[in-house]
């Protein structure tokens, strides 16, 4: 292709809300355009690069047992009713009406639309397994689109859905896309760390993450430093062991003292009140409230330790949640804000509030604690030689702080943890009977009755996975792509002047091209720098220069851009060397 038949979009200005590297350069190369909030124009280098990335994802899922198919992207309500998701999912998923005021979701994510898909045809288990999956757009109303490619409203998908007779066949299946998902991102050119996530408001008993390391990740990956236990999670999941070295600085020592009462004023944080007694604020009870529109939820965790939304998420199955207001904790606690404590609450686990219910969860770490401090549930008022088992019971204890570095690993209960960041790209889950069960997806067994099957889930940003092979591979001169994702392989840079060496440039071209390499021919009337630039923006593999040096010598000059280093090889010997990388 030629640069006279299709133009350039380079920019020499990155965009001003390019806060991460994948969104200035692709930006700024001419690969995408901002079209508004989370909405981005693929132009045609990018357009290219993203049918890449699919081909590849459609080859492999095709490999590895995937059957395409697809979907509308928008969803009648009535499914989403059926799953009882319609009430769950938050203002991230974009409503509809059409005009006979029938609801519709603009899907982001389509496991009821394939559940209904899968219950149409199929009728008994020798069906079974099948894994079905689509390329397909989402629309998400995020609050806050960022980072160009990677937090979007509109984005492409790859996901499957897979439905077994048994556990057994859903494991194999779970399996063969871990390695399915291996095989896309390593063709892709990307290092990713498989981790355990949380499932979040798609349910079932287990996930995979693949991440990409990164340091503008938006998800923090906790990571075993003993490589032989080899553990790994997202944050969100990892449960939390406290490391012994730690608590043992901390420690008071056990004491039967009386609870009682002791006046703090005005003072309410656990920073606040450590400083005033001295005592270690791992030593206290620090109480967070929210409240949603069907409950209030008091956790108590121990103080120098932060509440895990997530853990407290799914223990609630709450979606749509706030901090509590302070009509609300006056209401459950009896006192102003930042007095709470679980000794003398006005109310139990369980108990009406308005048309609330109240749940008090407790963290299992303060379990068998004594000579803690805690709000008093008066206000001005703190209460210290708490202890629980006598002030207060646990009677179900919850994991429901986030883990750090330096904690120890949930998995060998040895080695500390390591943190660093990470860019999601694919997730897999067994989402079990939830949407079958829900939507009434039945197959005949063997024995001619009934069998709900279960199910598994593999999504996989298309989008973000361009983006985050941009994050991987770039340098301070532009993007370096690796073959299986550029444009094309070859940045041939004419300087021609004169009808000889422009036939002799056009020659090559046409060589280049029969040998079935893929070639961008710069044949613009630039200077020689602004080519030069353009070139190393892009991000070509190689880039090939011809121009009177060339005629005299008989030799190409060759960079390849990953490395840097410059060739002057022949024609024949430059094919010879394209074919083999």
């Amino acid at each position: 292709m030629r640069a006279s038949q299709l133009p350039l979009f380079t920019s020499k200005n990155d965009p001003n809300d390019a806060q991460v590297t994948s969104h200035r350069l692709l930006s700024r190369a001419g690969f995408i355009r901002k079209q508004g909030s989370g909405l981005y124009v693929y132009l045609p280098f990018g357009d290219m690069v993203h049918r890449k990335v699919e081909q590849i994802v459609r080859e492999e899922m095709n490999r590895f047992g995937g059957v395409e198919v697809t979907l509308p992207v928008i969803t009648p309500a009535e499914l989403w009713q059926e799953s009882g998701r319609w009430d769950l999912m938050g203002k991230e998923m974009m409503r509809m009406q059409d005009r006979h005021e029938v609801p519709y979701a603009l899907g982001p994510t389509h496991e009821e639309a394939m559940t209904d898909l899968a219950r149409s045809f199929l009728q008994s288990y020798k069906q079974l397994p099948v894994n079905l999956y689509q390329i397909g757009r989402k629309y998400r109303d995020e609050i806050r689109p960022r980072y160009g490619l990677i937090r979007c409203r509109e984005f492409v998908m790859k996901d499957a859905y897979s439905f077994h007779t048994d556990d057994k066949s859903l494991d194999e299946t779970y399996q063969k896309m871990r390695e399915c998902y291996r095989a896309i991102f390593e063709r892709c050119g990307l290092k990713t760390i498989p981790v355990e996530a949380d499932s979040g408001n798609m349910g079932g008993s287990g996930s995979e993450e693949f991440m990409v390391a990164s340091q503008i990740g938006e998800e923090t990956l906790l990571l075993c430093s003993d490589e032989k236990c080899g553990y790994r999670s997202n944050q969100e999941k990892t449960a939390f062991f406290e490391n012994p070295n730690t608590a043992a600085k901390g420690a008071v020592k056990a004491n039967s003292e009386a609870a009682e009462d002791f006046d703090t004023g005005a003072l309410k944080t656990i920073e606040e009140v450590s400083k005033l007694t001295g005592q270690n604020p791992r030593d206290f009870i620090k109480a967070v409230i929210y409240e949603d529109a069907q409950g209030i939820f008091v956790c108590f965790i121990q103080g120098d330790r932060e509440l895990s939304e997530v853990k407290m998420k799914n223990l609630t199955g709450s979606t749509e949640y706030w901090l509590a207001t302070e009509e609300t904790i006056k209401t459950v606690t009896g006192a102003e804000p930042g007095y709470a404590g679980p000794v003398g609450l006005k109310h139990k686990d369980g108990d009406k509030i308005g048309k609330k219910t109240l749940r008090i969860l407790f963290d299992k770490h303060l379990q068998g604690r004594t000579g803690l401090i805690t709000g008093a549930n008066k206000t001005n008022f703190h209460k210290k030689h708490v202890a629980e088992g006598r002030d207060f019971t646990i009677s179900a204890g919850h994991d429901l702080i986030v883990a750090h570095a330096g904690d120890i690993c949930p998995q060998c209960r040895k080695a500390e943890l390591t943190e660093t960041r990470g860019i999601e790209v694919g997730h897999i889950f067994k989402l079990g009977k939830k949407y079958t069960q829900a939507m009434n997806l039945t197959v005949l067994d063997p024995n001619g009755k009934p069998l709900v099957p279960t199910m598994g889930c593999y999504g996989i940003g298309i989008g973000r996975t361009v983006a985050t092979a941009v994050e991987q591979n770039h340098d301070e001169r532009g993007i370096i792509w690796n073959k299986a994702l550029s444009p094309f392989t070859v940045y041939l840079v004419s300087l021609a002047k004169g009808d000889t060496e422009t036939a002799f440039v056009d020659k090559l071209y046409k060589t280049l091209t029969g040998a079935g390499i893929s070639v961008y021919l710069d044949d613009r009337d630039e200077r020689a720098g602004v080519k030069f630039n353009d070139a190393e923006l892009v991000g070509f593999p190689f880039i090939v220069t011809v121009g009177k040096k060339t005629m005299e010598s008989g030799k190409l000059e060759v960079k390849l851009r990953r490395s840097g280093e410059k060739l002057e090889l022949d024609e024949a010997e430059l094919i010879g060397r394209l074919k083999a990388d």
